[in-house]
């Protein structure tokens, strides 16, 4: 009858499990459709709300409207709108306080990459209480209207740029 020595006979050695690392981001779901649209949503943060929702609507590949939670919360605050797919939006919708109504907007009206008019509810009760319009296309804010009191009435007007003010002296 043998010994048994631990010291002299190979046992084989533990090694650590092995796996591979998924090639996709497991948080991430998009819907195919058979008309080729396509919807991906994504959860980031692992909370078990959507962070991004894209939508396809004509299966290119490039999304028209992308849905992001912007303020923290469960709910996706705000809307980029890319009509004409150039990467670019003409169009923003937020709702910085998650109560189901739009706080602000904001149009790129002559797709040049720049803001050319914003409208802000500053005060959440659902109306406009002020506007900037750069009505030249410049980039910069050449106007801009407050309702001040939130009585629905404008009572200030600012013009920043001279070249739109109409009481600038030449």
């Amino acid at each position: 009858m043998s010994e048994f020595d631990p010291g002299t006979e190979d046992h084989g050695s533990y090694e650590e499990p092995t796996y591979e690392e998924p090639t996709h981001d497991e948080h991430v779901v998009v819907a195919q459709f058979t008309d080729g649209s396509q919807i991906g949503v994504a959860d980031y943060d692992h909370d078990g709300y959507a962070d991004v929702l894209a939508s396809d609507e004509d299966g290119d590949g490039r999304p028209e409207v992308v849905y992001t939670d912007e303020h923290g919360g469960p709910a996706l605050d705000t809307a980029y709108v890319d009509a004409d797919e150039n990467g670019a939006p003409e169009h923003v919708y937020v709702d910085s306080n998650e109560d189901g109504i739009v706080d602000a907007e904001a149009h790129d009206t002559n797709h040049d990459g720049r803001l050319d008019v914003a409208a802000l509810d500053t005060n959440y009760d659902g109306h406009v209480d002020e506007v900037r319009y750069d009505p030249n296309g410049d980039g910069e804010i050449d106007k801009t209207v407050t309702d001040e009191n939130y009585d629905g009435v404008p009572d200030t007007v600012h013009y920043g740029d001279p070249d739109t003010n109409p009481y600038a002296r030449a």
